[in-house]
């Protein structure tokens, strides 16, 4: 938090809403995966490189955030363990990654590219591992007298192949080309951003490298606008991701046989879990599922959901920028 405190106020504040803005774009892109599930990227990678790993917590942690009190993605009960495994985990694995995969390269070197594909790759299978991990233990730990559990109904041996599998090829693979992407644009249109990392000495972590004072966010919004353009895209591929499902889902019964089949054909306990039926009653968002209830056309729902997002992060952003300007002149003047 103090890392934090002594950034804000500088050009980190409207890095941070960019990156929370690409990330919160990037996860609302469903990809199908085996098994008739959906996954998503993160954008974590891209978040660690240019902001270093605190203030890629910070950006992904927003993104996150907004998901769930908004429309409903993530939950909240699950808001702690989410952040957790994908802003905290997943930007330490990937700063740490890009690290060691990019030493000695040149700005412009091709193993820049090379070295954030596979930071992606292996920050967001990190963070799957541990949500599966958290999905596995809940059987062992929470259950009625009975023994039928009362949140995630699959242990361990089921959870952990559940959702590696569909994150080592297909999620894992969109991590890594969104990622290479980024940098490659980067490398072609704003070299500022990516020079603060190289210029770091050591294995010293910063909310942010010392960006260059020429660089500039508008590539970044240009590639935050055309992903937020084509985000109903993200409603092609079928299908609900593996241990995300609701009170409802468990209760229907099409839904349930699609669950089994993807967990091995492992029956579901008969009724729906007795805590997880308690926790969905805390919070209702007010456009669950990307599709506010006003929009008939869940192609113009998805959109308006992602400039719903991108519009809010702006406006929280320059509110934020404004304050702590006003209060930098306070201490100046003082």
């Amino acid at each position: 938090m103090h890392r934090l405190k002594r950034s804000l106020g500088t050009r980190v504040i409207p890095l941070i809403s960019v990156f929370a803005a690409f990330s919160f774009v990037v996860m609302i892109f469903n990809v199908p995966l085996p098994g008739g599930t959906t996954g998503h990227a993160l954008g974590v990678a891209v978040a660690a490189i240019v902001l270093g790993p605190w203030g890629s917590m910070l950006a992904i942690s927003i993104a996150i955030a907004i998901q769930a009190l908004f429309f409903g993605d993530g939950g909240i009960t699950t808001l702690g363990a989410n952040c957790f495994n994908m802003a905290i985990v997943g930007s330490l694995v990937a700063y740490g990654t890009f690290r060691l995969v990019a030493v000695g390269a040149g700005t412009k070197s091709r193993r820049r590219v090379v070295a954030a594909a596979i930071a992606g790759y292996v920050a967001i299978n990190a963070s799957a591992l541990l949500a599966a991990v958290e999905f596995g233990i809940q059987p062992l730990l929470f259950h009625d007298a009975s023994g039928t559990p009362l949140y995630a109904p699959y242990p361990i041996r089921i959870a952990i192949p559940a959702m590696m599998i569909g994150h080592l090829t297909f999620a894992g693979l969109a991590e890594a080309i969104i990622s290479a992407g980024m940098v490659a644009y980067l490398q072609r249109t704003d070299l500022g951003l990516l020079r603060g990392l190289g210029g770091q000495s050591g294995n010293q972590m910063q909310i942010a490298p010392p960006i260059a004072q020429t660089s500039s966010q508008k590539p970044l919004w240009w590639a935050v606008g055309l992903l937020m353009l084509a985000t109903p895209l993200g409603i092609l591929a079928a299908g609900t991701a593996w241990g995300e499902w609701s009170a409802q889902d468990l209760a229907n019964p099409q839904v349930r046989a699609e669950i089994e089949r993807t967990a091995g054909n492992k029956a579901l306990p008969f009724s729906v879990p007795r805590g997880l039926q308690s926790l969905s009653q805390w919070w209702t968002a007010p456009f669950p599922g990307y599709a506010p209830k006003f929009i008939k056309s869940p192609t113009v729902g998805y959109l308006l959901s992602a400039m719903f997002g991108v519009g809010f992060l702006v406006l929280v952003s320059l509110l934020t920028f404004a304050a702590t300007k006003k209060r930098r002149r306070r201490e100046l003047a003082s």
